[in-house]
């Protein structure tokens, strides 16, 4: 049907160009004109000069062209304390205050684990670590003094004073 009609091959082409997005999806084909007489056939073939498909016209990669349009995007990420990390020692501050309370540093512990939880709740995370520091220290303190206590009347009552 094409006589006299040159088939040029096409010369190779290296890798794709583009993004993968681009390339792995081809371009869309244009609204192709009503039915072509045979005759007209031939100016839809390829030229020698001619790098891309005359039913697909070469479209430039819309991602690439965004990133050139784009000068220097900058994003901003506020990053919050992870305020969940500080441990506020609340559990060991009552059971201290309940059953420890030596000379009233299980009610000291029990107020700092209290102002942790405040300090927690406002973001500040500083003062929720030294609060937290101190509740521990008095909740240690608190804990070994009782113990001592309590082995000594054990010790005692074993032992009474008499016998010595």
């Amino acid at each position: 049907p094409f006589e006299g009609v040159a088939w040029t091959p096409r010369p190779p082409q290296g890798p794709p160009q583009g993004c993968f997005a681009c390339i792995a999806k081809p371009p869309a084909l244009r609204q192709a004109s009503p039915v072509l007489p045979p005759s007209s056939a031939v100016y839809l073939m390829e030229s020698k000069s001619c790098k891309g498909d005359s039913l697909r016209p070469a479209v430039p990669c819309k991602h690439s062209v965004e990133k050139k349009t784009m000068t220097n995007p900058t994003t901003v990420i506020e990053i919050y304390p992870d305020t969940t990390e500080v441990n506020d020692y609340y559990l060991w501050s009552i059971f201290n205050f309940v059953y420890l309370n030596f000379c009233c540093l299980g009610f000291i512990a029990l107020a700092y684990s209290l102002k942790v939880r405040d300090k927690k709740l406002l973001n500040d995370l500083n003062g929720a670590v030294e609060d937290a520091k101190t509740a521990r220290l008095f909740n240690i303190t608190s804990s070994a003094l009782a113990t001592f206590c309590i082995i000594l009347i054990f010790i005692f009552l074993r032992y009474p004073l008499t016998d010595y």
